[in-house]
């Protein structure tokens, strides 16, 4: 806190030293740096409620599944070619729509949606092939509203 009061102070000390006030000046900076400090140590700390949050995905949710699911997918986007990830992970994962993606890739619009339907179906072969009941679930393998 010091040092950032008197960095702040060198900054500008030709300025103070000719108003012959740097004290006041390093007082102040002093005083702001603490509030700073305060109000970056109180912000976004956690408060305690009488009542436990809502279950994000239901009651007892089995989080070891969720994480072994999802590393499953990451493997399966890993052994995609890098131009059908790309277009994977814009479309499903940052929910870009097919013009946006084309012109990120500088491809046309159609070969978004072919190298889209082809990773689709390379996702479900290799997510079938590590689960079967993955396979069963559309949702698994293509995200927002694809069909299966």
């Amino acid at each position: 806190m010091l040092q950032t009061a008197l960095a702040s102070t060198a900054r500008r000390w030709s300025r103070l030293r000719d108003r012959q006030q740097p004290e006041i000046y390093v007082r102040r900076a002093l005083y702001h740096a603490q509030v700073d400090r305060f109000r970056l140590l109180s912000w976004g700390r956690e408060t305690a409620t009488g009542t436990l949050p809502d279950q994000p995905s239901g009651q007892g949710a089995d989080w070891a599944e969720s994480v072994v699911q999802r590393q499953d997918i990451m493997a399966a986007l890993r052994r995609l070619p890098k131009r059908q990830r790309a277009v994977i992970v814009l479309r499903h994962f940052e929910d870009r729509p097919d013009i946006e993606i084309a012109e990120i890739l500088g491809v046309a619009r159609g070969t978004v949606r072919s190298q889209t339907h082809k990773a689709l179906a390379s996702l479900r072969t290799v997510l079938a092939e590590a689960d079967p009941s993955a396979a069963a679930s559309p949702s698994a393998a293509s995200g927002r509203g694809v069909i299966a």
